[in-house]
């Protein structure tokens, strides 16, 4: 009894480290080792106005996804006439690099990429006026560490998307407010397909517009835990103090930064954020 009851613990004990080694690998394209970064990239002569991309990943990571914004995100600004900057670096979050920036496009930013310095400089420049733009995966985190960022800077919390074999799928998104400079050139009913993302409340409070949703009715939600009902934000507008916070679920996938109307998006709501454009905050 004794010999037996021995051999079933081991067998418990080893059970966790069986099961381990039978799930594949993270693939470290896609899981890179998390960074902190300390030391600022050197800037080059910038322009008033100018606008920082910032594509930091300690978490997941898609290099197709993130070089074709990377370089849709530096083309559209610079048809603007504005300067842009695009670094990896997270440690240009410092009070003299910002002030050279009127707007920081996270793009698809995931993990703490941010140490205790940089959350304190970031956070008093949006405060202080700045405009931020975060695209897809900078809001996409299961947990975040930084309450601030989740609570005040998105407004609400990454509950999960579409999953596979759901993971993409065509549906119609709502464009409930085409008086904000990104969603004007837009159609009150836009079908693509996008991995949708849900959340786990409608952002309210701080100014907040919501500026499109997901119509429900026209897609499969997958697992069932990501159906949101009547109201599914996907692009929302906030006021944080008196900097203007922009926020859209779309564009996982590389090819959608090619797309026409998610061009006009990106950069309506670059020109927003900048106070270019439009109203708020």
């Amino acid at each position: 009894m004794i010999a037996s009851l021995t051999a079933a613990l081991l067998t418990l004990q080893a059970a966790p480290a069986a099961v381990s080694a039978a799930l594949p690998p993270r693939d470290p394209r896609n899981w890179p080792t998390p960074v902190m970064d300390r030391v600022a990239p050197r800037l080059p002569p910038l322009r008033h106005g100018a606008v920082l991309i910032l594509s930091k990943t300690n978490g997941f990571r898609d290099p197709e996804q993130i070089a074709a914004a990377t370089s849709a995100i530096t083309e559209i600004v610079r048809e603007s006439g504005r300067d842009a900057f695009a670094t990896e670096n997270a440690a240009v979050m410092n009070p003299r690099d910002l002030r050279r920036f009127s707007t920081v496009v996270l793009n698809s930013t995931s993990g703490n990429i941010f140490d205790d310095a940089q959350r304190a400089a970031f956070r008093r420049w949006v405060e202080r006026g700045g405009g931020v733009v975060l695209l897809h995966g900078a809001g996409g985190d299961p947990a975040y560490d930084w309450a601030w960022y989740a609570q005040t800077l998105i407004g609400a919390q990454f509950i999960g998307h579409t999953g596979r074999p759901m993971q993409f799928q065509q549906a119609t998104i709502d464009v409930k407010d085409r008086t904000n400079p990104a969603t004007r050139d837009l159609p009150e009913r836009w079908t693509r397909t996008e991995e949708w993302y849900s959340f786990d409340r409608v952002p309210a409070g701080q100014g907040t517009r919501i500026l499109a949703t997901l119509d429900e009715s026209t897609y499969q939600p997958f697992p069932e835990r990501t159906r949101m009902g009547a109201v599914h934000p996907l692009i929302w507008t906030r006021c944080v103090d008196k900097g203007r916070v922009f926020f859209s679920a779309l564009g996982h996938k590389a090819e959608t930064y090619a797309e026409a109307l998610h061009r006009k998006l990106i950069g309506g709501a670059i020109r927003w954020a900048s106070r270019r454009q439009g109203s708020g905050c």
